[in-house]
Formats: structure tokens, sequence, C-alpha cells
């Protein structure tokens, strides 16, 4: 089985957080979002993976300690890491096809900024498996549609009327993806593009034209990281799975406390100071950060930060920040956002 991970954009809609920091890597309860996506894709799947492809945009943006670090979540998996570019952002259908090399037998492909809980196994009879979720407002979302065997007879974005309640997440099983890598390839050589951009979803349809069994594979919980609010809400629910599975130790034991107390769940990283300040719950902070005199609470704080004098709810701050409750000259950057 391989898995392959397209994430080459940078996210926009996570900014400032993203400007120096790609998206797919940036920590939710302790781990980048990529490595705990591809983490429980691989505890769903129930079989062992041989390779994880990555679709990486420019250099300059995902760098060496960018390669370096997907090395070691494929090492992690027993699994080799294979490394691909795609140069301009010309959608989801030409990022997969970056992978062209790596496209031949069982596959699962999924996009870096969504988090799953999930556990089923997949169905045999599906020539593919696309991941859904049920959701209250289909109408903001592209959703499938399902005949009476409860196959994949359509794909439809944004329905006007109800089609049904499964949204697609941006996660997809092929059987066989050679078959997915060919119906791409006629979809790049006849320029078949919507808004400019070649989708997956053109590829699929292809698929399903041709008599390819498609089924859904729904999830428990599906975590979006799309922008802060969202990010900060799916750090909270996160911690939440993590303390009742009891896998991962969320507290590093170098962690100092000088009249602090932390209200669990949490995840609170390495050589992290806290004095006379009271952490949680519901709030992630990245190694070597000092936090004094501060009340934290339903927050997610990178690494390397100093934070004083403060009371923070639903804040997300990111690496290198100095931040003082007591201050009145400030230098805030783009995009910041006080409230």
């Amino acid at each position: 089985m391989k898995i392959i991970v397209p994430m080459a954009g940078r996210g926009s809609r996570l900014r400032p957080h993203s400007l120096t920091v790609p998206k797919p890597l940036i920590p939710v309860a302790g781990q980048p979002i990529v490595h705990r996506l591809v983490t429980d894709i691989a505890k769903v799947l129930k079989q062992p993976i041989e390779e994880v492809a990555f679709v990486l945009g420019d250099p300059a943006w995902f760098g060496d300690d960018v390669v370096s670090s997907l090395e070691d979540l494929a090492k992690s998996l027993g699994a080799k890491a294979s490394i691909y570019r795609q140069d301009k952002p010309l959608g989801t259908g030409h990022a997969i096809m970056c992978a062209k090399p790596s496209l031949s037998g069982p596959a699962v492909i999924a996009y870096a900024d969504t988090l799953i809980r999930a556990d089923f196994d997949l169905d045999p009879t599906a020539d593919s498996v696309i991941w859904t979720k049920q959701v209250e407002n289909p109408e903001a979302y592209g959703v499938v549609k399902l005949n009476g065997n409860n196959e994949i007879m359509e794909l439809v974005e944004k329905p006007k009327t109800f089609v049904s309640n499964q949204a697609v997440i941006g996660i997809y099983y092929f059987k066989n993806v050679d078959v997915l890598k060919d119906k791409l390839q006629e979809v790049l050589d006849e320029n078949i593009t919507n808004s400019g951009e070649y989708q997956i979803n053109d590829g699929i349809k292809r698929m399903m034209a041709d008599g390819s069994i498609f089924k859904t594979g729904t999830v428990d919980e599906w975590m979006d990281c799309g922008n802060k609010a969202i990010t900060v809400e799916t750090n909270a629910k996160m911690l939440g799975f993590l303390q009742e599975d009891g896998e991962e130790q969320l507290i590093d034991p170098t962690v100092q406390l000088e009249n602090a107390k932390i209200i669990e769940p949490c995840f609170i990283g390495k050589h992290v100071k806290l004095i006379n300040t009271t952490i949680g719950p519901n709030v992630s902070v990245g190694e070597h950060t000092v936090i004094e005199n501060t009340n934290v609470k339903n927050s997610l704080i990178q690494n390397h930060t100093t934070i004083k004098n403060a009371n923070l709810d639903n804040a997300m701050i990111g690496n290198h920040v100095t931040y003082n409750g007591d201050y009145v000259s400030v230098s805030i950057g783009d995009y910041s956002v006080l409230e």
C-alpha cells in the first residue's frame, strides 16, 4: 500500500501562521498536521505501508528541513519516502500527477489540511473508496450521490438541491491507482480544467464512466485545519481523543512547573517553563516556551515563545513570539490579529 500526499500550497486562510511554516507542518496537539494525518491513515488501513509520496511546492518554501521531517515520518511507518515537486499551483489532479512514478498498485491519496478519526475495513468489492463525513449543511460541500447499492454514482459540488449529506473530505483509496493515473493523463492531454486547474474529480468521473465501482468510507470525525478558529477547535478535539487513547505522552517530563497548574487535556512540549501560570484545558504548548503570570485555555502556542501577564482563550500564537499583556509599545506585522 502507498500513501500519496499533495501538500504544495501555503495555506493563505491560516495566515499569519502559514507565512513562515507550511500549513501541513503546523503542529496540532504536538505533531504537525501531515504527520498526524498520515499516521492515522496507516492505522485505518491496517496493512503495511511500503511508500509515502509527498508532493511539495517551491524548495524555497518546502526546504531541506521539511524534506527531512517527511522522510522521518515515512521511516516511522516502515516505508520509504518519495519527494516530488509541483512547481505551479495547477490543481489537485496536476499535483497527483507530479507523483506519477509512484502511482501504481493500491494507494491512498490524502490532502494534508485535514485530520480524521475512523475505524473500518476497506470494501473488497470496491475499485475505489472515497472517505466522507455526514454533515448538516451539504450545500456547502462537495457530496457523493449514491445508488440503491450504496455505490457512488456521481460527485456533486455544492448542490443547490439535496443530493446527500455525505461530504467528500479529500481522502481517497484506489485498489489500482494506475487507472486514475491514466484518466488524469487524459485530462491533462485534453487540457480539461476548472478555473485554470486540473482536478482529481475529472479523473474520477472518467473512471465511473468506465464502470469502476466507488463506495464510501465514513469517518467518525473530520477535523479541518483551514483557519485559526477551526484549527484551535481541532486541537481541542484531538487532545481529547489522545487523552482517551492513552497512547501518547502529552506532558513531557522535562516541563518545569513553578507555582503552576495544568488542567488536562493539554500537550506540553520539551523544556517548557510554566511560572505562576494555569494552563488548560485544551492547550498545546511547543518546546522551549516560557509562560509566566498567565492563564491560558483552548489555545495553541508554538515553539521558543515567551508569554507574560496574559489571559488567553481561543488563541493561536506562533514560533519565536514575545508577548506581554502589559506592553504599550508594540510592533505587529502583516496579517496579525488581536481581538
